[in-house]
C-alpha cells in the first residue's frame, strides 16, 4: 500500500470516529444549515468566479510577460483555471493532473511545455509563499489571542518552517545545470524502471535522457531570466495573494451566512493544513479528507463543533458543485476541439 493510500486510509478512519462520536454535533450542524441567510450565501457565487479569474492571472501575468497569449480574452483565461480546477477534483492525484492538463491545454495556445511547466511551478510557488506569509501573520495574532491553544500555534509554526525548507531545497536544485543534470539521470532510470516493473518487462527504456534533459535545461534557463527580471514576478504574486484572501473568504462567507463570525486567523491556518493533507489524499479533490482535517482544526482553534462542521460542509459542497457542473461543461467543449489528452 502506498503512503498517499496509508495517509488517506488513516484520515478516513478518524473521520469514522468523529462521525460517530460526533454525531450530536452533526445533527446539531444539519439544522444550522437550514437557518442560512440567503443574502450572505449567494456572495460565494461571484467570489468564486473572481477567484478563480485571479488564479488564471497567476500563471497568464508571467506569460504575457515572456511574449505569450498576449491576446487571450479575460473569459477564456478564467474558463481555462476553472477546467484545470475540475480535473483537479476529479482525479485521485489532482496536483499532478490538473499541472499536466494546463500544459496540455496551453500547447495548444502556442506555449511551449517547458514555458508552461515554469509558469505553474512559478503559481505554485507563488500562492505557496504568499499563503505562507498569511498563515505567519495569522499564527503571529493567534499566539497573542490568550484563547486559542497554544500547541495549535507552535505546530503551525512549525509547519511553515518546514515548507520553507522544502522551497529552498527545490530552488538549490533548479539554479544548478549540474544537479539538473543529476535529476535528469535519476529519473530517467526511476520513471524507466517503473515501468518495466509494471508492464513485467514488456515496455523498456520508454523515457529517453535527451529530452529529459532538454526540458530542464529549459527550466533552468527560465529560472536565471526570472533571477534577473525578478520584477517578472511581481505580477503575479500580487495575483497570489488576491487568490489566496478569495479562497478563504469563500469559508468566511459561509461561516457568516450562519451567523457566525469566524476568527480570520484561525481559518487560514485551518485552510492551509486541510490544502496541504489533501495533497496525499487518494480521493478524487481530496473529498471527505479535506473536510474531516477542516472541521478538526477549526475546533481544535476554538470553534464550535457543530459549527466548523455545518460551515465547512456548506462551504465545500457548493465550491464542489459549481465546480464539477461548470467545469465538466468547458471540459468536454475542449476535449471536443481538441482530441483526447496526449
Amino acid at each position: 500500500m502506498s503512503f498517499r493510500s496509508i495517509v488517506t486510509l488513516i484520515t478516513l478512519v478518524l473521520l469514522a470516529f468523529v462521525v460517530f462520536f460526533g454525531w450530536p454535533h452533526i445533527e446539531k450542524a444539519w439544522v444550522l444549515m437550514s437557518e442560512v441567510n440567503p443574502w450572505i450565501f449567494v456572495l460565494i457565487l461571484p467570489v468564486q468566479i473572481i477567484s478563480y479569474y485571479t488564479i488564471g492571472e497567476v500563471v497568464f501575468s508571467y506569460l504575457r510577460q515572456k511574449g505569450d497569449l498576449k491576446n487571450i480574452s479575460h473569459f477564456k483565461m478564467t474558463r481555462i483555471a476553472l477546467e484545470s480546477n475540475f480535473v483537479d477534483h476529479i482525479v485521485p492525484v489532482p496536483a499532478a493532473a490538473g499541472f499536466s492538463f494546463l500544459s496540455w491545454r496551453l500547447h495548444h495556445l502556442g506555449v511551449r511545455t517547458s514555458r508552461s511547466t515554469m509558469a505553474q511551478m512559478i503559481r505554485y510557488m507563488l500562492i505557496f509563499v504568499t499563503f505562507v506569509t498569511l498563515i505567519f501573520v495569522s499564527v503571529v495574532i493567534l499566539f497573542f489571542d490568550h484563547k486559542v491553544n497554544k500547541n495549535m500555534v507552535f505546530l503551525s509554526l512549525s509547519s511553515i518552517l518546514l515548507a520553507l525548507l522544502v522551497v529552498g531545497f527545490l530552488v538549490y536544485v533548479i539554479k544548478s545545470k549540474k544537479r539538473l543534470a543529476v535529476l535528469a539521470g535519476w529519473f530517467t532510470k526511476f520513471v524507466n524502471r517503473l515501468i518495466k516493473f509494471i508492464t513485467f518487462n514488456r515496455k523498456q527504456n520508454i523515457i529517453k535522457l535527451g529530452p529529459v534533459s532538454d526540458f530542464l535545461n529549459e527550466m533552468h534557463q527560465d529560472y536565471i531570466e526570472i533571477k534577473h527580471e525578478k520584477k517578472l514576478l511581481l505580477r503575479p504574486a500580487s495575483w497570489a495573494f488576491m487568490t489566496n484572501i478569495l479562497d478563504v473568504s469563500l469559508f468566511f462567507i459561509a461561516f457568516l451566512s450562519l451567523g457566525y463570525f469566524i476568527n480570520p486567523a484561525a481559518l487560514f491556518i485551518s485552510f492551509g493544513i486541510a490544502s496541504v493533507v489533501t495533497i496525499f489524499a487518494a480521493t478524487p479533490g481530496g473529498a471527505g479528507v479535506y473536510e474531516a482535517i477542516m472541521v478538526a482544526t477549526l475546533i481544535s482553534f476554538g470553534t464550535p463543533a457543530e459549527i466548523a462542521i455545518a460551515g465547512t460542509l456548506l462551504a465545500r459542497a457548493i465550491l464542489l458543485i459549481f465546480t464539477i457542473l461548470f467545469g465538466y461543461v468547458f471540459y468536454q467543449l475542449t476535449i471536443n476541439k481538441y482530441g483526447k489528452i496526449t
